[in-house]
C-alpha cells in the first residue's frame, strides 16, 4: 500500500511540473524549421482591437497608434466599443482621423466585437491588439518581414509585461509569461505555436475563420493558421507592452475566466484538433490539456501525501495536515516572500482548475472586464 501509494504520489507531482520543466527540455530535442525572411516585403495591414470602459489608458494607445500610423499612413485600424458605461467610446470617436470606431448595442464580448471588425478591414494582414497594450515603434515594419515566405499564415509578437516589481502577484504572473514566451519560441522554432495571446498577432485575413461569440477568438483565429496547413510563428522582434494584473484576486477571477473559455474553445475546436499532426498534437497535449489539469492532480498529490503519512504513522499524518493547513493560512495572509510565491503558484493552479470545471459544466463567459489593479 505504502509503495503504491508512492508511486501515485510521484506520478501526481510530475504531472503538475510537466508542462513547465519537461515539455521545455523535450522541445529541446525536436529540429528546427527554416524560415524565408524578407525585411523589404511589404503589404497592407488593419489593425484592430476591441475596447470596455478603457478611458483610463485610451489616451495612451491613441497616442501609439498615432506614432505607429506616422510611419504608416496606409495602416487602416479599426476599433469596437463593447457598451463601455465610461468615455472611451467618446475619446476614441474623438480621433477619426486615426481609425474607424464601432459602438457595439450593449455587452456582446470581444469574440463578438473582433468579427464585426475582421469584416470590415481590408489589409491583406490583420493584427490583433488590446485596448491597454502598446506596439513598439518597429513592429509594423518587422511584421511585414516575416509574411514575405507564403508559407507563413500568421505571427504572434513578443508580449513585454511591465509593473513586476509592484505586487508578488504581478512578480509570479511576469515569471510565468517569460516561460510561456519561451516555450511559443521554442514551439515556433520546431514548426507552430499552439495558439496566440490576444494582446499582440497577427494572421493572413484570408484564414481567418466563423467561430461562435463563445469562444476564446484569440485561440480559435490562431489557430485557424495551423488548420490551414500554414506556420503560426512567434517572433521576437514584433514588441507590445502590457501591464500586469497587481492584485491576487483581480488575478483569480482572470485565470478562472479565461481557463473556462479556453477549455470551452477546445471542445468547439477538437473535430480540427484531432487532423493536427503528431507534432502539434504532441505540443498541444502539453501546453494545454497537461497544464488545464494540474490543479487536479495537485489536490490529489496532496491527498496522497497525507495518506502516505498516515501509513507511515498517525502521528506522522497528523503533522502533514497540520502542516498543509498552516501553509493554506500563511498563503493567504502573506503577501511577499517565498511563502506568497507558492501561494500565487497554487492559486494559479486551483483558478485554471475551476475555470475548466464550470466549461465542463457547460458555463463559460462572452464578456470581460479590464482588472482594476492592472
Amino acid at each position: 500500500m505504502i509503495l503504491a501509494t508512492s508511486i501515485a504520489l510521484t506520478f501526481c507531482l510530475l504531472i503538475v511540473i510537466y508542462p513547465y520543466s519537461i515539455y521545455p527540455l523535450l522541445l529541446k530535442i525536436l529540429p528546427s524549421q527554416p524560415i524565408k525572411r524578407n525585411p523589404d516585403y511589404r503589404c497592407r495591414a488593419t489593425l484592430v482591437f476591441c475596447a470596455y470602459n478603457e478611458g483610463g489608458v485610451i489616451g495612451e494607445k491613441l497616442s501609439n497608434i498615432e506614432s505607429l500610423k506616422a510611419r504608416h499612413p496606409d495602416l487602416e485600424v479599426l476599433a469596437f466599443d463593447d457598451g463601455s458605461s465610461d468615455d472611451t467610446y467618446r475619446k476614441l470617436r474623438a480621433r477619426q482621423d486615426l481609425l474607424n470606431v464601432i459602438q457595439g448595442s450593449g455587452r456582446n464580448g470581444k469574440a463578438h466585437g473582433m468579427k464585426q471588425l475582421a469584416a470590415l478591414a481590408t489589409g491583406d494582414i490583420l493584427i490583433f491588439t488590446d485596448a491597454n497594450v502598446l506596439l513598439d515603434a518597429d513592429a509594423i515594419d518587422n511584421l511585414f518581414a516575416w509574411y514575405a515566405d507564403s508559407e507563413i499564415g500568421g505571427v504572434c509578437g513578443a508580449l513585454k509585461y511591465l509593473g513586476s516589481a509592484e505586487s508578488e502577484t504581478a512578480r509570479i504572473g511576469g515569471l510565468y509569461w517569460r516561460l510561456e514566451e519561451w516555450l511559443k519560441a521554442e514551439e515556433s522554432r520546431t514548426g507552430n505555436v499552439m495558439g496566440a495571446d490576444g494582446s499582440i498577432f497577427s494572421i493572413r485575413r484570408a484564414l481567418y475563420p466563423e467561430f461562435p461569440d463563445t469562444v476564446l477568438d484569440d485561440l480559435t483565429v490562431s489557430m485557424a493558421v495551423v488548420f490551414a496547413g500554414k506556420r503560426l510563428l512567434k517572433v521576437e522582434d514584433i514588441v507590445a507592452y502590457e501591464r500586469l494584473v497587481a492584485e491576487r484576486g483581480d488575478e483569480f477571477s482572470r485565470k478562472i475566466r479565461i481557463a473556462a473559455r479556453a477549455y470551452h474553445t477546445h471542445l468547439y475546436l477538437t473535430p480540427q484538433l484531432v487532423g493536427m499532426t503528431v507534432i502539434d498534437k504532441f505540443k498541444y497535449g502539453s501546453r494545454k490539456l497537461m497544464r488545464w489539469f494540474g490543479g487536479l492532480f495537485l489536490i490529489l498529490g496532496m491527498v496522497l501525501t497525507l495518506l502516505l503519512s498516515m501509513l507511515i504513522s498517525p502521528v506522522l499524518g497528523i503533522a502533514a495536515l497540520m502542516a498543509i493547513v498552516i501553509a493554506a493560512l500563511l498563503g493567504y495572509k502573506v503577501k511577499h516572500g517565498p511563502i506568497a510565491t507558492v501561494a500565487e503558484i497554487v492559486l494559479a493552479l486551483i483558478a485554471t482548475l475551476l475555470g475548466i470545471i464550470r466549461a465542463m459544466r457547460g458555463q463559460t463567459v462572452a464578456t470581460w472586464a479590464p482588472a482594476k489593479s492592472r
